[in-house]
């Protein structure tokens, strides 16, 4: 008499024997990490509007400056039948706009390199060493930023005149970057914490000093960081207008965003120039970014994590 049909059904066993539940008519089974096709939608639409009204007032801006006279902001509908670049045209030719744009490029490129290498310096040295008061060096950076620019303005316009840095591209240099400097140092510290201490170690056996390691193996890995480091202390200065408009005394020394007031009269505004300004002051800027976009994201999220 054979046991083996009275033998038990092990659990593997009776498992193996139930069919796999098939979906339901209609529907497919979403993959690991897929969203609902609803959800796809709800975020692609949400995206779209929100691309929209940040796009709007550049669209805005562009439009505007195609209108010949200065009254065209209130009626931008007509403009499409008279576009026109005269604005642009009177801008470049009938005011300072090439020495403004000269002015800002000193600067902005002055608080970019000075800047990215102190906050380099400073990021590197409290990721790596133990030094007293390296904690409390990175709080300070942020006690920095607690005060607004009104508080500074008078304090800053002392120190300056004292040091004779007045109506200097030097005295906008040194102030922007106690602007990005704090910012930037914290950005580049969580992005050294990111590289392995290793490479320091290998360095010093191939009879590197810290600064050769710093500059020779750290900075090439570093390149995100440092793009983003680099935009942001451009930005910075390519914009800024209460300290320009307060440090630089003499007409030759403006920069874009002082000299883009010079259209404001105190019974007139000059729209149309204003329009065309911006844009042609947005140009350098948008170049800048296309020029590091590649490494923004990537040193943001990697700084962003040790930070």
């Amino acid at each position: 008499m054979s046991t083996t049909a009275d033998a038990p059904v092990s659990a593997a066993e009776g498992a193996a024997a139930v069919p796999p539940r098939k979906p339901a008519a209609g529907k497919r089974q979403l993959k690991r990490g897929e969203r609902p096709r609803s959800a796809s939608v709800l975020i692609h639409t949400v995206l779209i509007a929100a691309s929209f009204i940040a796009a709007f007032p550049i669209g805005w801006i562009a439009w505007i400056s195609l209108g010949p006279d200065k009254t065209d902001y209130l009626h931008p509908g007509d403009i499409a039948d008279k576009i026109s670049f005269e604005n642009y045209t009177t801008v470049l030719g009938d005011t300072e706009f090439l020495q403004w744009f000269a002015n800002s490029l000193i600067v902005a490129l002055g608080t970019c390199l000075l800047g990215v290498f102190i906050a380099a310096s400073s990021g590197y040295a409290v990721s790596r060493m133990r030094f007293p008061g390296h904690r409390q060096l990175m709080w300070t950076f942020l006690v920095t930023q607690m005060f607004p620019v009104a508080i500074l303005m008078v304090p800053l316009y002392n120190i300056l005149a004292n040091m004779g840095l007045l109506d200097t591209y030097w005295a906008l240099i040194l102030v922007y970057c106690t602007t990005a400097i704090p910012y930037c140092a914290w950005l580049l510290k969580g992005y050294f914490d990111t590289i392995p201490k290793e490479i320091d170690e290998a360095g010093r056996v191939d009879g590197l000093s810290p600064f050769g390691t710093f500059y020779r193996l750290i900075l090439p890995l570093a390149r995100p960081g440092l793009a983003v480091a680099a935009f942001y202390t451009f930005l910075t200065a390519w914009a800024e207008v209460a300290y320009a408009s307060v440090f630089m005394l003499s007409e030759d020394k403006y920069t874009l965003a002082v000299g883009l007031t010079s259209f404001i009269s105190e019974h007139d505004t000059q729209w149309d120039l204003m329009a065309a300004t911006s844009v042609l002051i947005a140009i350098p800027a948008s170049l800048f970014f296309y020029l590091v976009q590649r490494h923004l994201v990537t040193g943001l999220t990697a700084g962003a994590a040790k930070s």
